[in-house]
């Protein structure tokens, strides 16, 4: 008996860091920011969520890791009309 426990606990202590958060990642952040343009008014914004196809608006470049970088994308785009 003590055999089977000692190897439980064995087992359980390498396996306990695999059960971790990732690390780098905030729980409930966002992935990544689009930028995405109104093809009616032709006016651009960061969202969260990357635009479904065939939609009133289209994807402005690629996907931004942080809302800072899709900003920084946002004021040197040259087709939005902010």
């Amino acid at each position: 008996m003590k055999k089977i426990l000692l190897a439980t606990v064995t087992l359980l202590a390498f396996a306990a860091p695999s059960f971790a958060a990732e690390s780098g990642k905030t729980v409930g952040a966002a992935s990544s920011f689009y930028l995405v343009q109104d093809t009616g008014t032709m006016k651009c914004q960061i969202v969260e969520t990357q635009p479904a196809a065939g939609g009133t608006t289209k994807l402005i470049g690629t996907a931004h890791p942080t809302k800072a970088a899709a900003e920084t994308a946002l004021k040197a785009d040259k087709a939005c009309t902010n």
